[in-house]
């Protein structure tokens, strides 16, 4: 029964962490979704932290393989199973999971801020850092092209750190009144009130 109970926990989890990648279908502002909150939702609950860190990865690939193939499948010659740019979405899904196991002993709201504005700028260094490397980079492969493509996307940071903290706060509000109501849902971390 308690093994079931535990699954049941689990289950919850990666099912709000779907729900939240799967966000990222429906119309929105460039940057507003919630791929941080995912990575350090997943990083706080989970006690395995390979499941912290491929739930995030396995959810955010299949809503990219409806993104490249059902949103963008005129752009795309066939099939797209992944496509260069995703590694540098990959990469810092890893890396938030990671400050998640440190940051989240404790679940507090303090902590949840704190890691939403780390989260946003992980992804930022990460990401543009890939668009630069990339070959279809605007910027010039030299320290002043690496410069200007991070000026450029500070308005996408904007949006990110805005639905980071966002996301994070309905994901994190959610779990917690769903096991205060529920409490066999409960993965027994530590939660203070997030709301």
């Amino acid at each position: 029964m308690k093994n079931t109970t535990k699954y049941k926990g689990i289950l919850l989890v990666i099912a709000m962490i779907f729900i939240a990648a799967f966000s990222r279908l429906i119309p929105h502002l460039p940057n507003f979704t919630a791929v941080g909150a995912m990575a350090l939702f997943g990083s706080a609950y989970f006690s395995k932290k390979y499941l912290a860190i491929l739930a995030p990865i396995i959810a955010l690939w299949i809503s990219d393989l409806a993104i490249n193939n059902i949103v963008y499948a005129e752009y795309n010659e066939g099939f797209v199973w992944f496509q260069s740019y995703q590694l540098y979405t990959f990469l810092p899904i890893i890396l938030i999971t990671i400050l998640g196991f440190v940051l989240f002993k404790k679940v507090s709201p303090a902590k949840v801020l704190t890691g939403s504005i780390a989260s946003s700028l992980i992804f930022f260094a990460v990401s543009n850092f890939g668009t630069w490397l990339s070959p279809f980079s605007l910027f010039t492969k030299d320290a002043t092209g690496l410069l200007n493509t991070y000026v450029a996307g500070l308005p996408f940071l904007r949006n990110d750190f805005v639905a980071t903290v966002l996301f994070s706060t309905v994901l994190f509000s959610s779990y917690y009144l769903l096991t205060k109501t529920f409490p066999k849902l409960s993965l027994n971390k530590k939660v203070s009130a997030i709301i």
